[in-house]
């Protein structure tokens, strides 16, 4: 049976936590994966800590990422690193944003869609599908922008 790859996504409010696992769980979804998420938002409209678990597989039984299983921590506020590092399993992937040229961005605002770019280098889900999660997931005239920071993060090299 397939196994369950599990991707814990931490930042600030407002930085796009739970746009990217959104757009995370579509690509899956749209690939015919078994989705559950699930967030945390804390204070996040004051700027507080925001955490969200997405797990998909062949069968995906519970939305939460246990503490110590996450596959993937992609963390779009170095400062939330240590405080979400329990969650990543030994041997997981940490993606942090000093993997992204900041300067290279189109918008500052994408961040979060360049680490997605740095991730899906790593999970089996065809671009393709990505490109479609992404375009489903902004306005038209956002997506070009968008677009181009995914493919930024798919060329960074993990610091």
């Amino acid at each position: 049976m397939e196994k369950t790859t599990n991707v814990k996504f931490a930042g600030l409010g407002g930085q796009g936590v739970i746009r990217a696992s959104d757009i995370l769980a579509e690509a899956a979804f749209r690939a015919g994966k078994d989705v559950k998420k699930s967030e945390l938002h804390g204070m996040s409209q004051r700027g507080g800590s925001v955490s969200s678990d997405v797990r998909f597989g062949a069968q995906v039984w519970s939305p939460m990422i246990p503490d110590g299983e996450a596959d993937y921590l992609v963390v779009i506020s170095s400062d939330q690193v240590d405080n979400n590092l329990p969650a990543l399993k030994k041997g997981g992937v940490l993606l942090r944003p000093e993997m992204i040229d900041e300067n290279a961005l189109p918008n500052k605002k994408s961040l979060n869609v360049a680490l997605l770019g740095a991730l899906s280098k790593l999970l089996p889900l065809p671009e393709g599908i990505w490109l479609d999660a992404l375009r489903e997931a902004f306005a038209p005239e956002f997506f070009p922008n968008n677009e181009k920071a995914f493919q930024l993060g798919r060329r960074a090299k993990p610091v």
